[in-house]
């Protein structure tokens, strides 16, 4: 597949990931949920390989890249699914937003990349107050949990790392190798979560929603998701993937509000559109700083 559709495809499951979520973990326990999503994608990815030429690498390189981007699934979407509890899910898709300036900033330290212009550090301090405008909303007019937003921001950090920490590794993977590489390493740590957890697996109480909003993240959510994400993610730097945040809180508050009767505050609406704002200044400012700059010179 082309690396733009990838990107796509992306965007369109990010865009729907948050809700289906909070609806798989209604009537299950959020260890349960996650862990029945990873067993079911782990599966089909493994039958896909057996029915396949595509084979794996096992050097030391390989390892490493399976337990960078495994160890992200692991803990991000251990505090992605806690989140669900007490967050609203275009909520989590809005806080999702800061991957790309977080991915900036790690990027800095981890990869070398060049120093935020004064254009990005001035996104940066935009995204921060989008932020308190969002948790103030959350915290004082809608009355939730402090915590899931903690769960939440816990999970777009660790999410950012992951992405950074995967370029890092100078390793050409196929990214279905990269899937379920890192699905071997991410599904025995869900399953030992759940048992220590001692959540019950009692099935008579699952809702038909939660059934199916499970099997469309492990089909899609797991299996063709992550699939596309280290495909963009083998060709695209880490930053700019991250960017893919940039398109879906819109779209996923939206859905939110109309599909499961998610409250959006004013305060909240004018946060949200602060940080989108935010996004495209720290990606697109520059940009058009320096093409201001060029039409002035050639005048």
């Amino acid at each position: 597949m082309p690396v733009h559709l990838s990107y796509v495809f992306v965007v369109l499951i990010w865009s729907t990931t948050p809700l289906t979520i909070v609806w798989s973990s209604a009537t299950m326990a959020p260890t349960t949920s996650v862990l029945l999503r990873m067993v079911l994608a782990l599966v089909l990815v493994a039958l896909i390989m057996a029915c396949t030429r595509i084979r794996m690498q096992w050097s030391k390189k390989a390892w490493l890249l399976y337990a960078y981007s495994g160890g992200g699934i692991l803990v991000g979407m251990l505090f992605a699914y806690m989140a669900s509890q007490s967050v609203p899910s275009g909520v989590i898709s809005l806080v999702f937003g800061l991957a790309p300036i977080i991915s900036g900033v790690l990027a800095q330290k981890l990869l070398g990349e060049e120093k935020f212009s004064l254009v990005k550090k001035s996104a940066l301090a935009l995204a921060m107050l989008g932020m308190v405008m969002v948790c103030y909303a959350q915290l004082q007019q809608l009355n939730l949990d402090p915590i899931g937003l903690v769960y939440v921001l816990c999970a777009v950090f660790n999410f950012s790392l992951s992405g950074v920490l995967i370029k890092r590794v100078k390793i050409a993977i196929h990214p279905m190798a990269t899937t379920f590489g890192s699905l071997l390493i991410a599904t025995p740590g869900f399953a030992l979560v759940w048992f220590l957890a001692g959540a019950p697996f009692a099935v008579e109480a699952w809702s038909v929603k939660s059934m199916w909003s499970t099997l469309y993240l492990g089909v899609f959510g797991s299996l063709l998701g992550f699939l596309a994400y280290f495909h963009i993610l083998q060709h695209m730097k880490a930053s700019t993937v991250a960017l893919t945040t940039l398109i879906t809180p819109g779209f996923a508050m939206t859905l939110g509000a109309l599909v499961n009767g998610e409250q959006i505050t004013l305060l909240l609406f004018i946060g949200a559109v602060t940080i989108i704002l935010s996004l495209a200044m720290y990606q697109f400012g520059g940009l058009l700083i320096g093409r201001t700059q060029n039409q002035v010179n050639h005048q």
